[in-house]
């Protein structure tokens, strides 16, 4: 069934009309419609007295085949001329939609912020040859302000297209830290609980995590392994490693199963080999787990090798066991592990001061826009 559009807000009078951009819409399951989600959920416990917030869909959730509908959707939400436009880009069908939207943006004059989320966008970028890498270089020159996930990202924008580089900011993900009855109410638990949130596949290491456990010692660890993606294939391969007594793969799970499964683990492992900024960290350091992960995309902003979590290169199987090894043999080094990271958490990734920052960016962006827009007239007015 096709979502009907979000209803949009009333706008009083000096009100800032901000439309966001989302690919699959509430609901949806990937990493930026999550973090949408929770953007949605504190705009409506904390509404800024200054801004009208809506969400426009621009891929939808289902088939692929209804995609054109939702973007012309979108498309005339941007005709109506907000103040500001939102846009959440990711790499492939994601940015071939964003140019489209950004390009009617440009030509109505209307500022958009261009919010980079995908992690393969590095590769898709600089493989894009003539026209598609025209229309990129557009949209990222085109747009008032450029969030990004991390440093590593930054980077990449001011050397694809310096002139865009001062108006880079960093804005790295953000969720809502748990109830703190949640965390009081965990119970001691004999087994030590691993957990892996994420799509099932090469790109996040699965294979390598279930290589990684197969050579841990026997003891009081258990592992579970959420997501979607391969999921047959990574039953089969966990049976096939004879691990199927202490490793589960329950297939998809939503954000009140996502939470369980958190205040339930002592350690989250995410072995990538190409990431942004997974929200999966993020969360698990929020509830204070000890992380551990590969230094891909923006993690290394937040895990810091041997205080905030642990880092092992992509790929190599025996550095994750051996970091596993070291977590479940180690309490002690989980909970200071663990304790640094929700301390990291609470002063700069959750939702709140998150929030309050794109705020800000969007005033920026329609104020830049005005300025400009007085100058122009300035100029028409003494020619």
């Amino acid at each position: 069934m096709t979502p009907m559009p979000e209803p949009r807000p009333a706008i009083a009078p000096g009100m800032l009309n901000v439309l966001v951009a989302t690919p699959l819409g509430a609901g949806g399951r990937g990493g930026i419609d999550r973090i949408m989600d929770e953007l949605r959920r504190e705009f409506a416990e904390r509404p800024p007295a200054d801004l009208a917030v809506s969400f426009v869909v621009t891929r939808g959730q289902g088939s692929i085949v209804r995609a054109p509908l939702h973007l012309a959707r979108a498309i005339a939400a941007v005709a109506r001329r907000p103040d500001v436009v939102h846009v959440n880009l990711s790499s492939h069908g994601s940015a071939v939609r964003k140019i489209a939207l950004c390009r009617t943006a440009r030509l109505l004059r209307v500022p958009y912020v261009l919010h980079l989320h995908g992690s393969r966008f590095r590769q898709y970028w600089e493989g894009a040859k003539g026209a598609l890498r025209s229309e990129i270089d557009a949209m990222f020159l085109g747009a008032a302000r450029i969030l990004v996930l991390g440093s590593v990202w930054r980077d990449l924008v001011a050397a694809m297209t310096p002139e865009a580089a001062s108006r880079v900011a960093i804005l790295p993900n953000a969720t809502r830290p748990p109830e703190p009855a949640r965390l009081a109410a965990a119970a001691p638990r004999e087994d030590v609980v691993i957990l892996f949130l994420g799509r099932l596949g090469a790109r996040k290491g699965v294979p390598q995590l279930i290589e990684a456990l197969a050579g841990l010692d026997p003891g009081h660890w258990r592992c579970i392994i959420a997501g979607d993606g391969d999921v047959e294939g990574t039953r089969a391969e966990i049976a096939r490693r004879g691990l199927g007594d202490r490793v589960s793969a329950p297939g998809w799970v939503g954000p009140s199963e996502v939470e369980s499964l958190l205040g339930e683990a002592d350690i989250l492992v995410l072995p990538s080999f190409d990431e942004n900024l997974p929200m999966s960290v993020i969360e698990a350091m929020a509830h204070g787990l000890a992380v551990v992960a590969t230094p891909v995309g923006a993690v290394e902003d937040i895990v810091a090798d041997g205080q905030t979590g642990l880092l092992v290169p992509p790929g190599d199987t025996e550095a994750l066991r051996q970091a596993l090894k070291r977590l479940v043999a180690d309490p002690a080094l989980r909970r200071r592990l663990g304790e640094a990271a929700r301390s990291l958490h609470a002063a700069r990734l959750a939702i709140g001061p998150y929030a309050d920052a794109l705020a800000g960016h969007w005033r920026a962006a329609a104020g830049a826009s005005e300025a400009r827009a007085g100058a122009r007239r300035r100029a028409k007015g003494g020619a």
